[in-house]
């Protein structure tokens, strides 16, 4: 029998749950690094432009299609237009495939978050423990279960009782701790064997200090690339989230409000973020230690940071509670993209439907979980799991899903069905010219830009 379809209860209650979703690891460990490395205030500058143009086109189109269907992203595309089928099930990929390896990350955080709570944490400042870890055949497909069985729980809860309710409590919390840690980081203060001190305050600089210094049009080319990327990536566009999300909106909620507030949550925690990261890691690794990223940065360079620093076991525990509340907020919304599908795709029940994820996740999960380790050896394209299926899901279908909703609503259903969605309770929309603009012409061609130089870049044709 088919569930009753569940909403949100209001205006607070979306934008805390979409907030949640687009605040993700991304924004902790790959846009402070990507700061550092593109000229600090140079990259700011692009990125707050991009998120003001680019992000505001997607994010809208998404939350428009799926609040003015009444649909998740697998329905929303075909009800649009019938012979856009075919976008649905190609949007449902893209969540499916990032569950299988998010959830590994997610019980990498867990691990360091618990490891941190029983002990000083000094273990994990070892050069090996990284990598100890993940090439385990037993400890890391634990953490990911318990990590994918906190999801799971959250989300088999419903749409207000779970996800919305988790939100409201956990986002204002989120917020508090990385403000918290970012003013700890600029107080820090560190002198070297060299006798050179080095200040948080200094770092602060590093990261924010617009750095114009032998640009040129390829340089700028980079750092262009570079924050799109980051912006695609980090507001959950084109991955059938928002299209859900839009779905449990109320008619009478106001887009426009929305998704500025949207667009500011995101954009205020990425650089709170980076307040936090690029001051911590240049006082106690100089400037060398910001160029640190990703799974580097969190798992290595960051616990060597808290070794060093007085209260660092204390700020350990409390930036990996961080790091796994947005990890698990962003988990989340992914699970409930794929329940909200199996639910309308085969009318079966919430329960089920959450139970079918978790299966489904967990026989593609210990792949991801393995390939560092056991099954190391299997490559795919020379990529290992992970990489290979992060590397399908975010370089590959997300600028091909998102390509193809910029044609289906510039040159197929027309610009018009989002913009009277928005403007449906008699709101004006402010960046309406833009949004016109922007979704024929513009936005297509900046997709096919990272489409092409994401696929190259991975197969070292082009070096960003």
């Amino acid at each position: 029998m088919k569930e009753k379809k569940s909403n949100f209860s209001g205006s607070i209650g979306f934008v805390l749950a979409a907030a949640g979703s687009a605040v993700g690891v991304g924004n902790i460990w790959r846009f402070p690094y990507l700061c550092a490395k593109d000229g600090g205030g140079l990259f700011l500058i692009v990125y707050l432009a991009l998120v003001l143009s680019f992000g505001f086109v997607l994010l809208t189109t998404d939350i428009a299609i799926g609040r003015h269907t009444k649909q998740n992203a697998l329905k929303a595309f075909g009800t649009l237009n019938s012979k856009w089928k075919f976008l649905g099930y190609l949007t449902f990929l893209v969540p499916a495939l990032i569950m299988t390896y998010y959830s590994v990350i997610g019980g990498w955080i867990t691990k360091y978050f618990c490891t941190y709570v029983v002990s000083d944490g000094s273990i994990l400042s070892q050069d090996s423990y990284f990598t100890s870890f993940i090439t385990s055949k037993f400890s890391p497909i634990v953490f990911m279960l318990l990590f994918l069985a906190l999801t799971a729980w959250v989300v088999y809860r419903g749409v207000e009782k779970g996800i919305e309710k988790f939100s409201r409590f956990i986002m204002p919390g989120l917020i508090l701790l990385i403000l918290g840690i970012a003013i700890f980081s600029l107080t820090l203060s560190y002198t070297d064997a060299n006798g050179t001190v080095r200040t948080g305050l200094q770092g602060l600089k590093v990261y924010l200090y617009p750095d114009f210094s032998s640009l040129t049009v390829k340089r700028f080319l980079g750092v262009l690339l570079d924050a799109m990327s980051q912006l695609f990536f980090s507001l959950s566009v084109s991955m059938g989230i928002m299209v859900t999300y839009g779905s449990y909106t109320k008619n009478e909620t106001s887009l426009t409000k929305s998704v500025n507030q949207i667009e500011i949550f995101d954009t205020v925690v990425a650089l709170l973020a980076g307040f936090m990261v690029v001051p911590a890691v240049y006082v106690f690794s100089g400037e060398a230690g910001t160029k640190a990223s990703g799974a580097g940065l969190m798992f290595v360079t960051l616990p060597k940071v808290f070794e060093q620093m007085r209260g660092g076991t204390i700020i350990g525990i409390l930036f990996f509670v961080l790091v796994f509340l947005a990890a698990l907020t962003s988990s989340i919304s992914i699970m409930e993209a794929i329940v909200s599908s199996f639910m309308d795709r085969f009318g079966i029940s919430r329960k089920k439907s959450v139970a079918i994820c978790i299966i489904i996740s967990i026989i593609m999960g210990i792949p991801s979980s393995l390939g560092n380790g056991a099954w190391a050896h299997i490559k795919i394209l020379g990529m290992d799991f992970l990489t290979f299926f992060d590397y399908i899901s975010n370089s590959v279908l997300m600028p091909i899903v998102a390509l193809c909703t910029c044609i289906l609503i510039g040159w197929a259903a027309g610009a018009k069905t989002v913009t009277d969605e928005v403007k449906r309770n008699g709101e004006k929309m402010n960046r309406e010219k833009l949004y016109n603009v922007m979704i024929k012409y513009i936005a297509p061609v900046m997709l096919v830009i990272i489409l092409i130089t994401y696929s190259m870049a991975q197969f070292g044709f082009f070096t960003m």
